[in-house]
């Protein structure tokens, strides 16, 4: 099996063999942009290639060592958004990350227009800017993508499932519920787009991807990619989920009450609460863990979520930015040297604070 992992300081594709095991790994870093204050952007473009090229690496290596691939997993930094163009198959905009905070005068606005409690009770989100929504009514509004044709909006799991099962020649346009869960426009007890949040936030529900359950098979490998990879060509694609749901996932918390914590760019902490959506919490985000379909007795798992946006990044920053480290595993040691901070901190609110 391959794990495509398309993060949000890099791509990594692994192959897991029939005892779970990690047999190989390729990774390629992502450029990170920053336009303006605030603002943060990848290219839509190096993304898909990252995935491409660690994709067909490990698929090539696996077929020398005599190993097919049975099935493809995807899983992926959430909220940031990719508008492209589903005919030409390119990037209309550099992807605006989750990150990002340069809708939060929209979203103050919406919450005094009275708009939190509806936000709330639909998808069990806040008027944020991290979250996919105002982002997709920028690329329209400010980014002048209204009324372009064919096009898509997105979060990175579709733009990869797209390009994977063939991009502009067939490729399958579809999210799933745990991605579809962080935009700000499913109801997240119906699993359907909203469309009372779709005519609020202004975002056109058929530039949306269909919603199709986490787990089962979404399309096959096709395109340039099956081309350059004959281990790849036709192997399904069995399984989309993003990142941290993933990850709560992969650490085995199947039962209410279980949760993990995940260190990466940023810190997540989610709760498994079961198959019933509980009400809105304070200071906590409700979302979608996944939807299992046909494949699991109570096919939907819902979590309460507490994030710290910017955990790992600060790392990268202190390495590309002021330039104090040269390389991020120079941090321990460089920590080490402190007996005492002195009653020094640091909040790491680069972006925003997220939970509480």
């Amino acid at each position: 099996m391959l794990a495509i992992d398309a993060g949000t300081t890099g791509v990594r594709t692994l192959a897991v063999d029939e005892e779970g095991s990690v047999v190989d790994v390729a990774y390629r870093e992502l450029t990170q942009h920053f336009p303006r204050p605030g603002w943060v952007e990848h290219d839509a473009g190096e993304i898909w290639s990252a995935v491409a090229a660690t994709a067909s690496e490990v698929a090539a290596r696996q077929l020398d060592a005599g190993r097919t691939i049975a099935a493809i997993g995807v899983t992926n930094q959430r909220e940031t958004v990719v508008a492209w163009d589903r005919k030409s198959g390119k990037p209309l905009h550099r992807a605006i990350v989750w990150q990002d905070r340069r809708t939060a005068k929209r979203c103050r606005q919406l919450a005094e227009e009275g708009n939190l409690p509806l936000v709330r009770e639909r998808t069990g989100l806040v008027l944020d800017p991290y979250f996919s929504a105002t982002k997709m009514a920028w690329l329209l509004q400010e980014g002048g993508l209204e009324g372009t044709p064919n096009l898509a909006l997105g979060t990175v799991d579709s733009w990869v499932l797209w390009n994977l099962t063939g991009g502009s020649s067939g490729g399958v346009f579809a999210t799933e519920p745990s991605n579809a869960s962080r935009t700000m426009l499913l109801d997240i007890k119906d699993m359907r787009w909203s469309g009372e949040l779709s005519e609020m936030l202004q975002v056109p529900l058929d530039l949306l991807p269909e919603v199709h359950p986490s787990c089962g098979r979404f399309g096959t490998i096709a395109g340039d990619l099956a081309v350059q990879s004959s281990n790849l060509a036709g192997v399904p694609v069995s399984g989309v989920a993003g990142d941290q749901q993933a990850a709560l996932f992969g650490q085995a918390c199947f039962s209410p009450c279980m949760a993990k914590a995940t260190y990466g760019t940023g810190t997540f902490v989610l709760l498994n609460v079961g198959d019933a959506c509980p009400p809105p919490s304070d200071g906590l985000l409700t979302t979608v863990a996944w939807d299992l379909g046909t494949h699991a007795p109570a096919a939907v798992a819902y979590v309460l979520e507490g994030a710290v946006f910017v955990t790992g990044a600060a790392i990268q920053w202190l390495r590309d930015g002021p330039g104090l480290i040269a390389d991020a595993a120079e941090i321990e040691p460089l920590a080490n040297q402190v007996g005492d901070a002195e009653g020094v901190y640091i909040v790491p609110a680069f972006t925003g604070l997220g939970s509480p």
